[in-house]
């Protein structure tokens, strides 16, 4: 395909260094591993090193985040449906 003056697969490039650009900033704003806890916030239990690696910046151990994350997941709203009701 022909894209002007720019050599083939430019464009791929530059997409893949804005994604790039983009993890980086990610990454950045995270903070490092010793930025983690050693210990959940929330419950005191140790936090073990393999998940402070994983994520960097980690607050909460598995079983705490994951009542956060279910907590959070229940007040959503279902737009789809929301929208089918006012068809009907």
């Amino acid at each position: 395909m022909a894209s002007g003056w720019a050599k083939d697969g430019a464009v791929q490039e530059q997409i893949d260094q804005t994604v790039s650009d983009a993890v980086e900033a990610a990454r950045a704003q995270f903070g490092s591993e010793s930025d983690s806890r050693q210990t959940c916030a929330e419950c005191g239990e140790t936090i073990p090193a393999p998940r402070r690696q994983a994520i960097p910046g980690v607050m909460f151990c598995v079983a705490c985040q994951a009542e956060r994350d279910e907590a959070d997941k229940g007040g959503g709203s279902n737009r789809r449906a929301s929208k089918d009701a006012l068809l009907r």
